[in-house]
């Protein structure tokens, strides 16, 4: 991932924009439906921007990062990437400025989804289902809905033209004059309240050339893929992991008679398709499995009967929670871990194939243990460095080892005491203990392999990952 200090500088100025009126209702919306996705330190900094509006006004003074920094009390790198989350979820948009003075960013906060948008939006309300847990999703949305008017009631309200029948036929035109007068001169805006937009998804997030390439125009007519439906299917297939090729039947049935297709039919039709598919149950990110365009073609890589292949592939074709099952003898995962995994995907937006490499070098790290400190901080680098295949985790978890092994050493060398103690060794699997086995002189490796007892409990771990029972059903 880019480094912040290439995207902004603590001495560049910054000035804060509201997309429209900010108003109690859109604090209770953020504080209550967007908080428990986007964190407490990205609310903070949400709340930090709009402080500096002042009242019923649309912006604010320019002032350097450092003084956010101050603010905040944090870093500027924390700042960047709780900026980035704001930005993704739709609550942000940044804009950069070259100025006399230097670079300009402009923070144009924007409000939250409405009530009704927000849990009717396909993806949002899915993944907050699953952050708060059932019963505080039943009460949030009881909190924001009130009974509707009894349908048996009739509408008697009068319409303009039966009440503002006095109007003169010339009151009623639009003349230059009047149309001049409502013009705003290059540059302005009229104040809106409530003006919000759905978290916003790249078109890289879905292959429609895919999805189309086995459509013929007779089965779905191409007016019908509306900039609506396009963004509910890329929704769809985010929230249900479907991919182009399953997404077809999807779309196909969500077809009406009047060749368009309905968003609610194609959210129905996903729900239908997905309940089948996984036997009822609801959509879990740890139960995902690494999206096919990220996974390593073993017909493709030159050294596929190696275990770092072998291993990779095995990677690639499992879920989070079936690593965690196999890797315990077949025992389902503790409800403490599975919370600790699913927060880290979803709070880090790890790949399931990039979170498997983490789980297992944690487990082998931390003598079988989950500790989400632990893991917090590696996937956050992970993150940073742009990592979403389970090669390149495998290859950063070894240098990361590396450097680990080698500041160790230099740290021992420079202590001017010897203790005399026993030293403990990591536990390593094979593909992590591979490439430094190749630097390392014979004698070091002898020794690090000192121990009977680490050595058998290392092999029994490595066959009990080996022989995963979930694996060989693919």
């Amino acid at each position: 991932m880019t480094e912040h200090w290439k995207e902004v500088l603590a001495v560049d100025p910054y000035v804060v924009k509201s997309a429209s009126l900010l108003g109690d209702i859109d604090r209770q919306l953020i504080t209550l439906l967007y908080q428990p996705l986007i964190g407490m330190s990205a609310f903070s900094l949400y709340m930090t921007l709009w402080g500096e509006l002042e009242q019923n006004r649309m912006w604010g003074k320019p002032a350097p990062h450092r003084q956010l920094m101050v603010m905040l009390q944090t870093n500027l790198n924390d700042i960047f990437e709780e900026r980035l989350k704001l930005e993704a979820i739709g609550l942000l948009r940044t804009y950069e400025q070259e100025t006399e003075e230097g670079r300009l960013f402009t923070y144009e906060l924007v409000p939250p989804l409405r009530p009704d948008e927000f849990f009717q939006d396909g993806m949002l309300n899915v993944l907050l289902y699953h952050r708060v847990e059932k019963a505080k999703y039943m009460q949030l949305r009881d909190y924001f809905s009130y009974p509707g008017v009894p349908a048996e009631a009739k509408n008697i309200s009068r319409s303009f033209e039966e009440v503002f029948h006095v109007l003169q036929p010339g009151e009623r035109k639009m003349t230059e004059e009047i149309h001049q007068a409502s013009s705003l001169d290059q540059g302005y805006e009229y104040v809106t309240v409530g003006s919000s937009q759905p978290a916003p998804l790249s078109d890289e997030s879905f292959d429609f050339d895919l999805l189309l390439a086995g459509m013929s125009d007779m089965m779905i007519p191409r007016k019908a893929l509306t900039k609506q439906v396009k963004e509910t299917i890329k929704k769809l297939a985010v929230v249900y992991g479907i991919t182009p090729l399953q997404m077809q039947n999807i779309v196909a049935g969500a077809c009406g008679s009047d060749q368009m297709i309905s968003t609610e039919e194609l959210r129905k039709a996903a729900r239908d398709w997905y309940q089948i598919e996984y036997r009822g149950e609801q959509p879990k990110l740890i139960d995902q499995k690494q999206p096919r365009h990220l996974r390593q073609d073993a017909s493709k890589t030159p050294a596929a009967d190696t275990p770092d292949a072998k291993l990779i592939e095995k990677l690639d074709h499992i879920s989070p929670r079936e690593l965690l099952k196999d890797m315990a003898d077949g025992i389902e995962p503790t409800y403490a871990d599975l919370r600790i995994v699913e927060d880290i995907m979803l709070e880090q937006q790890l790949e399931p194939g990039v979170m498997n490499v983490l789980i297992y070098y944690t487990l082998l790290k931390t003598d079988m243990k989950l500790s989400k400190t632990y893991m917090q901080k590696i996937a956050a680098h992970w993150v940073r460095k742009k990592i979403k295949t389970v090669a390149a985790a495998m290859k950063i978890a070894k240098e990361e080892n590396r450097q680990m092994t080698e500041w160790a050493q230099q740290k021992k060398q420079r202590s001017p005491y010897g203790t005399g103690k026993v030293v403990r060794e990591e536990k390593l699997p094979d593909w992590m203990k591979e490439t430094e086995t190749k630097e390392q002189p014979a004698k070091e490796q002898t020794d690090n392999l000192s121990t009977e007892d680490l050595e058998r409990e290392k092999e029994k771990l490595l066959d009990q990952f080996k022989n995963m029972k979930k694996y060989n059903a693919h």
